[in-house]
């Protein structure tokens, strides 16, 4: 799926108008959308629903996916910032024709009205202000937001209150409560209104392809946006969607199709990954095949002051399908690392010293062609002479495909123009200080640079694909691809993750992915495995990495509504 700018996105639009899929078309498929995704989600029927229009595109986006809730018996009212004229707005005609209930902002004197329709509200439908949106908010627009933020609040305590019961059950904490959530019931406060039909104790807000007052380029975030519940966005996601603050106020993100075909937009090259590209990145696991046909994985890692990094990026090889998986680590690591992992092999490395050395590196070079991939980094600590001379700058590195993280980052960062001495097919997987040694700048100057321009950037520059870690990872090639992986989950946020999804891209490298194709998949991986732990805190890498093979087996399924 594309990911789009604010101008790549006009453009695509303008390209559907001319090959026959009308801005009237098009706008009718997106509101019908947003109906069907609220539907998906939240019972409508008798539920009672605002929609603020804007004045412009999005508004009427707003007017007919009312339209269609309305149909489906939610009780819909429509309040209008600005008049839009009946004689050329044909979709402001026919909520009229239905006899929906509307109101002009300029009509609502104190926004008496606005207030009174709030506290009954249990959808509130943001179709104010589009995706172009890039002044802040004042005058007119930013009283209304201001007004229905009180009146959000108001609505929010009285369903709290509503929801409250009187009694505490001191002996029996089992969930008792429930809560409507899409096709299944999960344990939530709620609040009953009648059988089968469960709401939570608040408003349910929903944004009209983004939260009005987010710019859909630079990710910034008006005061006075309302933040969104859900937000249903058009043809692909636009990049504000995935950058901070920004991205705190979408919530969940749906993606309608409104006709613009992959051919209209072949120009835009950064994409956003899905369960489908997942699934067609697998490798295959054919029947027939042994160990060697799953991979054969070598990596060079560890240090006693990082005795767990080997372990856990080899366990994370092996949920990922590694076929064989050999350590190359110092020998004060190898007896803890073999009772824990015993499906592991090492290789013969003498290193009588707590980490590995230079005689490490000429031994790795030696056998380095017996394997189908190298992963070199996790807790290596302070390996500098392993480093420049396993990767030297007078003769050729080993020709096997390479995933560097962790601390031969570090080390390289340490070098002149280190790039040099990579082979090819290589994999960077650095987090933001990482990244920031290696350009040679502060974290502070990284992180106020876009992460998919940096990212694309330093690909080019180093002639490797480079996996920018991070809330919103970004994947980028040599080539001017990127790929931004749609995940910001705190679980991922514990020592040791790092070290298992190094593991998991190796192992999609040795089973001879291409490395832009391993890392993507890697990365979604890894993502959706922190997303099956079902828990915000608490979670141990190990578990992470546990969880990788439910994660596979969640990519061969279709992609969710």
């Amino acid at each position: 799926m594309k990911l789009f700018t604010v101008s790549q996105m006009i453009a695509a639009e303008k390209t559907a108008d001319s090959h026959g899929n009308s801005y009237a078309q098009m706008m009718e498929t997106a509101g019908r959308s947003l109906a069907e995704a609220v539907i998906a989600r939240w019972p409508v029927q008798g539920a009672s629903v605002l929609v603020l229009v804007g004045p412009g595109n999005n508004g009427g986006d707003g007017l007919v996916a009312g339209r269609y809730l309305a149909e489906a018996g939610a009780d819909v009212a429509f309040y209008l910032f600005k008049p839009r004229d009946p004689a050329t707005d044909e979709n402001y005609v026919k909520i009229q024709q239905l006899g929906l209930f509307t109101i002009e902002a300029e009509f609502d004197q104190r926004f008496r009205v606005l207030r009174t329709r709030l506290r009954l509200t249990d959808i509130l439908i943001d179709a104010l202000l589009g995706t172009g949106v890039t002044r802040p908010i004042t005058g007119d627009l930013a009283k209304l937001l201001q007004q229905t933020a009180v009146g959000l609040e108001e609505r929010r305590a009285e369903l709290v209150a509503a929801a409250r019961s009187a009694l505490t059950n001191l002996t029996d904490f089992s969930d008792k409560v429930t809560r409507w959530q899409g096709d299944k019931v999960t344990s939530q406060d709620h609040v009953t209104l009648s059988p089968g039909h469960l709401v939570t104790p608040s408003p349910l807000t929903v944004a009209v392809d983004c939260p009005s007052g987010l710019n859909c380029d630079t990710g910034a975030l008006d005061p006075l946006a309302l933040p969104a519940d859900l937000t249903v966005t058009f043809a692909g996601p636009k990049r504000g969607h995935f950058i901070f603050p920004g991205a705190t106020a979408v919530g969940e993100l749906v993606v309608a199709d409104i006709g613009i075909t992959e051919e209209m937009v072949a120009d835009v090259p950064i994409e956003v990954a899905t369960l489908d590209l997942a699934r067609s990145l697998l490798p295959t696991r054919p029947k027939d095949g042994h160990k060697g046909t799953f991979g054969k994985l070598l990596i060079a890692a560890g240090c006693e002051k990082y005795r767990g990094a080997p372990l856990l990026a080899a366990r994370g090889a092996f949920r990922a399908g590694a076929g064989l998986v050999t350590l190359a680590v110092p020998n004060a690591l190898r007896l803890g690392i073999s009772i824990a992992l015993p499906e592991a092999t090492y290789a013969e490395i003498e290193e009588e010293v707590g980490w590995l050395t230079a005689v490490s590196a000429h031994h790795i070079r030696q056998i380095a062609s017996r394997y189908t991939a190298l992963l070199i980094g996790p807790g290596l600590g302070d390996a500098d002479d392993f480093i420049t001379t396993l990767l030297p700058t007078d003769g050729p590195p080993p020709n096997v495909p390479m995933v560097l993280d962790a601390d031969a980052l570090n080390c390289l960062s340490r070098l002149e123009n280190w790039w040099e001495r990579l082979p090819p097919r290589c994999i960077l997987t650095p987090h933001p200080a990482e990244m920031a040694r290696l350009m040679g700048i502060s974290l502070a100057e990284l992180l106020a640079m876009d992460r998919i321009e940096t990212a694309l950037a330093q690909a080019q520059k180093w002639n490797q694909v480079v996996l920018l870690k991070g809330a919103y990872t970004v994947v980028a090639a040599p080539n001017g691809r990127a790929t931004l992986l749609p995940f910001a989950n705190p679980v991922l946020a514990v020592g040791g993750s790092g070290d298992v999804l190094s593991g998991v891209i190796a192992t999609l490298l040795a089973q001879g992915l291409p490395p832009y194709n391993a890392a993507r998949l890697g990365g979604m991986l890894h993502a959706l495995a922190g997303e099956l732990c079902e828990r915000d805190q608490g979670v141990l890498a190990a578990e992470i990495a546990d969880f990788i093979p439910k994660a596979v087996q969640l990519s061969k399924q279709s992609t969710p509504t």
